[in-house]
C-alpha cells in the first residue's frame, strides 16, 4: 500500500516559510509523532499559497501541487489523500474536493477527490469573518497599499531594510539586558538580519505576491462567503472534520512586569483590535447555532459559553464549526499552528490573547487531527 500522503494548507497571509520563519511551526513533528503512535506512516507536505489571492486561485495552486505528488493517472498503488487547512486553507480545500468544482481544463480535481479520505479544518471561518470587512475600508485598503508600496520599490524596501537592521539591533540590546526572549527576538533571527535588498529575497517575493492579487478579501466577509456555501458543497466518502478555537474577552490587568515590557504591550495592543473587529458579528449573515452536543464540547473546552461574538481574534468561534467536532483548543487563532511562547524560545506568540496554550494543549490539538486520519485508513486483518 502507498504512503499516506497529508497536505498541509496554509491560510490568509499563508506561506511555507520565509527565512527561518515557518508558517507551520513545529506541526509536522507533533502531527507526525501522533499518527505513529497509531501505526501510520504518513508523508507530512506543507504547500505554498498565494496569500491573499481569490479562493480559486489558491485552490488550483494547490491542485498543482498535490498532482505533482500522484504521478501518472491510473497508477496501481495511488495513496491516499488527507487535507488539513488552517484558516482560509481549510475553504481552499473544500473547494477542491467539491463535487463538479472545474478548476482545471482536466480531470485532476476528480482525481485528486477520489483519493481524498479526511478534510479537517483548523480555525476555519466557513461562515466568514467580521475582521474580512475592514480590509475592504479605506483603513484596510491603505495598509494593502503600503505593503504593496514596500515590496515593489527601491526605496521601499530600503526602509524596510533599515528598520529590520535597527529592529535587530533592538533584540541585541535585549539579550544583553537579560530580557526574556519574545516574538522581536524570534523575527530577528529567523528573518530580520538575513533580509536582503535584491528584489530576489523571499521576503520582497512574499510581499509582491499580496500586491498582485487580494481577491480573497472579499471572498472572506460573511457577506461572500455565503455564496461559497450555497456552490461549494461537501463530497459524500470524505470525512470531514474541524478543530475550533476561542479565547475569553479581553480583560486588561495591569502587571508591573508586562508593562516593562514594550513589545509586549504593543502586540497586546494590536490583539484587542483585531479581537473587537472580529467580534461584531454581521446582522444579515450571522453564523448558524451550534448544536446541543457542538455546544457542550464548546463549553467545556473553552471555560464558557461561546456567544457569536467569541472568536480567536481572527475569526469567529461559531464560524469554524463544519463536519464533525474533532477538537476544541482554548486558543487563538495562531496558537494552534505554533505560534505561541515555548521555553527556549523556538517560536513566538504573535497574538498575545492570554489564552494560556500550552505545549500539552498543541500536542492535544494535532493528536485530534491524527485520530482522524487514522479512524480513515483501513484496518490490518487481526
Amino acid at each position: 500500500m502507498a504512503t499516506p500522503l497529508v497536505f498541509l494548507v496554509p491560510g490568509f497571509f499563508g506561506f511555507t516559510s520565509v527565512g527561518s520563519v515557518s508558517y507551520f511551526e513545529q506541526v509536522e513533528q507533533s502531527l507526525g509523532r501522533a499518527l505513529q503512535r497509531r501505526g501510520v506512516a504518513a508523508r507530512i507536505l506543507r504547500c505554498k499559497t498565494q496569500p491573499t489571492a481569490s479562493i480559486p486561485r489558491r485552490v488550483d495552486a494547490l491542485r498543482r501541487q498535490v498532482q505533482r505528488h500522484l504521478g501518472r493517472p491510473g497508477a496501481a498503488d495511488a495513496p491516499a489523500l488527507h487535507f488539513v487547512g488552517h484558516s482560509t486553507g481549510g475553504l481552499d480545500m473544500r473547494m477542491l474536493l467539491a463535487p463538479g468544482v472545474k478548476i482545471s481544463r482536466g480531470e485532476s480535481e476528480e482525481r485528486i477527490a477520489r483519493l481524498t479520505r479526511t478534510a479537517t479544518s483548523v480555525a476555519t471561518p466557513h461562515h466568514g469573518t467580521p475582521l474580512a470587512n475592514h480590509f475592504l475600508t479605506l483603513q484596510g485598503q491603505t495598509l494593502l497599499l503600503v505593503l504593496s508600496a514596500l515590496a515593489t520599490s527601491g526605496q521601499g524596501r530600503g526602509t524596510i531594510l533599515a528598520a529590520a537592521k535597527a529592529l535587530a539591533l533592538v533584540a541585541r540590546l535585549d539579550d544583553w539586558l537579560g530580557r526574556d526572549e519574545g516574538p522581536l527576538d524570534r523575527i530577528a533571527e529567523g528573518l530580520l538580519r538575513k533580509i536582503r535588498f535584491n528584489r530576489g529575497d523571499p521576503v520582497w517575493q512574499y510581499l509582491g505576491e499580496i500586491e498582485q492579487d487580494q481577491g480573497a478579501v472579499l471572498q472572506l466577509t460573511p457577506e461572500g462567503i455565503e455564496l461559497f456555501d450555497a456552490a461549494v458543497a461537501d463530497r459524500a466518502g470524505i470525512d470531514y472534520g474541524c478543530v475550533v478555537t476561542g479565547v475569553p474577552q479581553p480583560r486588561e490587568r495591569l502587571v508591573a512586569g508586562e508593562l516593562l515590557d514594550p513589545e509586549y504591550v504593543a502586540l497586546r495592543a494590536v490583539f484587542r483590535l483585531l479581537h473587537g473587529l472580529t467580534s461584531r458579528p454581521h446582522p444579515r449573515y450571522p453564523c448558524p447555532q451550534p448544536r446541543p452536543a457542538q455546544q457542550r464540547a464548546l463549553e467545556a473546552a473553552l471555560g464558557f459559553k461561546p456567544t457569536p461574538a467569541t472568536n480567536d481574534g481572527i475569526v469567529p468561534t461559531l464560524s469554524q464549526l463544519h463536519g464533525r467536532l474533532l477538537h476544541v483548543a482554548r486558543a487563538d487563532h495562531l496558537d494552534v499552528v505554533g505560534h505561541y511562547t515555548l521555553a527556549g524560545g523556538r517560536t513566538a506568540d504573535w497574538l498575545p490573547s492570554g489564552a494560556g496554550f500550552t505545549p500539552e494543549a498543541f500536542e492535544a490539538t494535532w493528536d485530534a487531527v491524527a485520530g482522524a486520519i487514522a479512524r480513515s485508513l483501513p484496518r490490518a486483518p487481526g
